[in-house]
């Protein structure tokens, strides 16, 4: 691992385009353009979910625990693709990346695997893609952040709206948001006008990170009693947090001590 060994004591003078990664304390990480981490693996635990905002990108699953195909733009380290893959046999995923370094550094050092019948990486821009392709999807999963903020093309209306249309009936956006970014607002407002069913938001464990699913269809309000059924099955399944999940949907969205209101 001469690449990895080089990158522990030194990193190169960053741009935009720079992609390179970090190893500590047996945890691998992806950079892209600057310090901040893209996306982490622990080494030891490949195909497990290490950031606490990918753990809380599964929250979907309280809402569909089944889809049947799911639709990521942004691959970074693959960690959510890989999880998917894994632990969800029934589900075809789909991913979009438009750098070409980072999925050859995805594949190389974070085991992501190679494209299959049920597993596929594209290199393709993922604004245009959506906007283009037609198949739908019962999630997609958005995580588009470059080294300093949110790509603008997969946060605008247009995108928006073109992800509202390629869901199918009952289908779920799930977008990773920065709770610190000056645009968290504005964001927010685009991904409510283009989701008028519904969106709840999610505050990742870890300070900064906000997940919004929005609601192709209304689910209408959910009982905190049936959400908490449904977490610790999930739970079981997968070894995730989600009955915190379910705790933290509390403090960012509508409720009464009955319901969660979408």
């Amino acid at each position: 691992m001469k690449f990895l060994a080089r990158w522990r004591v030194r990193k190169p003078a960053v741009d935009a385009e720079t992609v390179y990664v970090s190893e500590k304390f047996g945890v691998r990480s992806l950079h892209i353009g600057s310090d901040t981490i893209q996306s982490s693996m622990r080494i030891a635990r490949p195909d497990e979910l290490e950031l606490s905002y990918t753990r809380s990108m599964m929250g979907f699953l309280l809402f569909n625990e089944r889809p049947g195909r799911v639709l990521m733009v942004g691959l970074g380290g693959g960690s959510l693709a890989k999880f998917v893959y894994r632990r969800l046999p029934w589900t075809v995923t789909e991913v979009v990346e438009v750098n070409p370094r980072v999925v050859a550094i995805a594949r190389q050092y974070f085991h992501v695997p190679p494209d299959d019948a049920r597993f596929k990486v594209i290199v393709e821009d993922g604004a245009e893609y959506l906007a283009r392709q037609s198949e739908g999807a019962d999630v997609i999963a958005v995580d588009g952040y470059d080294a300093e903020s949110q790509v603008e093309a997969l946060s605008d209306s247009a995108f928006y709206n073109a992800c509202h249309r390629r869901l199918n009936a009952g289908g779920i956006l799930v977008v990773n948001l920065w709770g610190s970014d000056r645009n968290f607002n504005a964001t927010l407002l685009r991904i409510e006008r283009a989701f008028p069913a519904g969106t709840v938001c999610l505050p990742a464990e870890k300070p900064g990170n906000i997940i919004v699913f929005a609601f192709k269809d209304s689910p209408g309000s959910a009982r905190w009693s049936d959400l908490a059924q449904r977490a610790g099955a999930l739970q079981r399944l997968y070894d995730l947090e989600f009955p915190r999940f379910v705790q933290s949907l509390r403090s960012m969205n509508r409720h009464d001590e009955e319901l969660l209101f979408i």
